[in-house]
């Protein structure tokens, strides 16, 4: 795995460094066409950190920064450079892997590794690495490992420079430290790193000393305090907890053991690629569950009583997938096992070792060494670039998902969800049902089936699917909006609100609960309480029209008239093809009781452009028409316009709207207009 001592040039290695940056990108281009997928809404789309009304702020002092704060901040920059647009998104995850690839080879060369170049190239463009190059929330993984390559490259340059008596080893060294705290701030799976590290400074110098760990210690502190907040995250925001995560420590185990062998394989054959494995059925009564752990064990322990032979490169690169894979390897409780104990994703730092020992292990030839490694190279890319077109959509990525794992309830259950989004309920509804067969605790195929029921008409029997749920995922802010709101329209009006309680209470920026809350509100005549929700509402999306439009509702029965005039101008403004907008505004303009806000002329523009949208058949619309004539002075097109409505009420039959009209007409009659009380 050393190399001998090769000449090089600065012009070599740009040379070199431009051309896997640009194999890389090349390799991953068709990336770049790809749209928004699974957990990107978590992560970026809908999270109120990037989108609203949390924001940077909040990204690095409260829960919304999860454990990965400095990736968040990244998302928030780009939002704010391009919104949701998921092209540059995905280019900026595609070149922080490429910059990635180049920082390995100068780390592999610092480490004197033979074929360094093609090793880190091999790692660039395995086809493992797709996971997490073409989906645009594994920025996660790039972008730390970025900081984490920086890192390992500037602690082998303060090695360099202590051991020359250079001024640089101290700037060296802080670098390091910097680098792997934005690390650990980008992605908590590199908390390995200070072990990395030391392994490292062991390979350089072919010993250790035991004083070299004070060296080590600020990394250790921060990779320890990341480590101990991301355990605690795991289980108490992401909901690491309940009978998926039970497993028993002979069981962790027997997933460790299947985890690295699981790893080793799919870096020799990576075929098939799966976006989620089959979860393995663990029984660690059979004694046959522990051979893996325990010939892993004992090959790393063979290794280990070789580790300053011919062996010391295998034993290096073997210890490092160890004990970078060890985050994952089913010791901690990780949200993701809910669905498999495997992701390509998991292996992004630890594929490192064994795949730049494959290309160190090709002896040096003239000829034969880049012709062979290039042919593997090649390979991997064209199979990368395969790959890559699975994650074009989320209806490309669960159908092959399914196509390779059949029993993926979360993939049914995901694929339903965009099968509603283009309207093809019959079949969303097919999905949800599978995801049910294969495993009846999926609270979100509840959800979504409760959906399709209440939407049907059949509110009882959706009830009974989100209280199902709720029992599933009590803390699912999203059911109890649902459920809250088909208990409304039952008329269960008690209920329903201790539902949006209970789901602003989980989230409270939760928009459409507080919407909703409102609505709910207002019609039980809580006036107050409905304009507190609408409001808080229009802070998380300041151009939700619907909202506007309650809201000024709400505040003409406060009495609150230029506040009313007010939003029901911008819900116009944000929704001009709006009737009841158009509409609403006309009527306030005509019939305030604040002379100042009165304008019957705008009134009868605005009731004229609602009566052309709507046809002319709507007496509502009129009926404002006439109103706005009335205020403007002109008496016989409002007398005219309110008979008009009156004949299309004769049809319609609301005696109630029908008597307003009669009352207003004859005041029309007598030349004056109607002004609300």
């Amino acid at each position: 795995m050393t190399s001998t001592v090769r000449t090089s040039s600065p012009g070599r290695d740009t040379l070199l460094g431009l051309l896997m940056f640009a194999g890389t990108l090349l390799t991953y281009w068709s990336s770049l066409h790809g749209t928004f997928l699974w957990d990107d809404d978590v992560h970026l789309t809908a999270n109120p950190a990037i989108v609203g009304p949390l924001g940077f702020k909040e990204i690095w002092t409260t829960s919304a920064a999860v454990y990965y704060p400095l990736t968040l901040t990244s998302f928030w920059l780009q939002h704010l450079l391009w919104g949701l647009n998921p092209l540059p998104y995905h280019l900026v995850t595609i070149a922080a892997h490429a910059t990635s690839s180049v920082l390995l080879w100068r780390v592999l060369e610092h480490l004197k590794v033979r074929n360094a170049w093609f090793g880190a190239a091999l790692w660039a463009l395995h086809p493992v690495q797709v996971e997490s190059v073409a989906w645009i929330t594994e920025l996660k993984n790039t972008q730390s490992c970025v900081f984490y390559l920086m890192a390992g490259m500037f602690f082998l340059k303060w090695l360099a420079a202590r051991e020359s008596g250079s001024s640089r080893a101290g700037w060296n060294y802080a670098i390091a430290i910097v680098a792997a705290t934005f690390a650990i701030l980008s992605k908590t799976s590199t908390v390995m790193l200070p072990v990395v590290l030391g392994l490292c400074w062991w390979w350089k110098d072919a010993r250790w000393r035991w004083r070299d760990t004070l060296w080590l210690v600020p990394f250790f502190l921060v990779s320890t305090a990341a480590g101990v907040w991301t355990i605690w995250e795991q289980e108490n925001h992401s909901g690491a907890l309940g009978l998926e995560w039970a497993q028993s420590w002979p069981e962790r185990a027997v997933i460790a053991g299947r985890v690295a062998w699981f790893y080793l394989g799919k870096l020799l054959w990576p075929h098939p690629l799966i976006f989620i494995y089959p979860r393995w059925t663990v029984d660690s009564a059979q004694l046959s569950a522990y051979l893996p752990a325990l010939a892993a064990a004992l090959g790393l322990l063979l290794l280990w009583r070789h580790r300053n032979g011919p062996w010391r490169p295998v034993f290096f690169s073997f210890i490092y997938f160890v004990v970078s894979l060890f985050p994952v390897s089913g010791f901690f409780s990780v949200y993701f096992f809910r669905y498999s104990f495997v992701a390509d994703h998991f292996q992004y730092l630890p594929a490192i070792g064994p795949l730049a020992l494959a290309m160190a292990a090709i002896p040096r030839k003239r000829y034969l060494t880049p012709a062979l490694c290039s042919v593997i190279l090649a390979g991997s890319a064209i199979l990368s670039w395969q790959q890559s077109r699975v994650y074009a959509t989320p209806l490309t990525l669960w159908r092959d998902t399914l196509a390779k794992n059949p029993d993926a309830w979360m993939a049914h259950t995901n694929l339903g969800a965009e099968l509603d989004d283009q309207g093809r309920t019959l079949e969303a509804v097919a999905e949800y049902e599978a995801a049910l067969r294969i495993n009846p605790n999926d609270a979100g195929a509840r959800n979504n089936l409760a959906a399709h029921l209440a939407g049907l008409g059949r509110e009882t029997e959706a009830v009974r699917e989100w209280e199902q749920a709720l029992r599933i995922q009590p803390r699912s802010a999203r059911t109890h909006t649902n459920l809250a709101f088909a208990l409304a329209r039952l008329g269960r009006m008690q209920e329903a609100f201790d539902h949006w309680k209970k789901a602003l209470d989980i989230e409270p920026g939760l928009l459409d609960a507080h919407y909703d809350f409102g609505v709910a509100l207002a019609q039980s005549g809580r006036i107050v309480e409905a304009i507190e929700h609408y409001e808080k509402a229009l802070q998380i999306k300041p151009d939700f029209a619907d909202a506007h439009y309650r809201l000024a509702l709400a505040l003409k029965l406060q009495r609150r008239f230029s506040e009313a005039l007010n939003h029901h101008r911008k819900a116009l403004a944000l929704d001009p093809q709006s009737l009841v907008a158009q509409n609403a505004l006309a009527w306030v303009l005509a019939t305030s009781p604040e002379a100042s806000l009165r304008n019957g002329k705008e009134a009868a523009e605005l009731a004229l452009t609602a009566a052309q949208l709507s046809g002319g058949n709507y007496p509502q619309v009129l009926d404002t028409m006439a109103a706005a004539y009335a205020e403007s002075g002109q008496f016989e097109k409002a007398v005219e316009t309110a008979k008009g409505a009156l004949r299309l009420l004769a049809v319609q039959n609301d005696p109630s709207l029908a008597d307003g009209i009669q009352a207003r007409l004859k005041l029309y009659e007598a030349r004056t207009a109607y002004h609300e009380k």
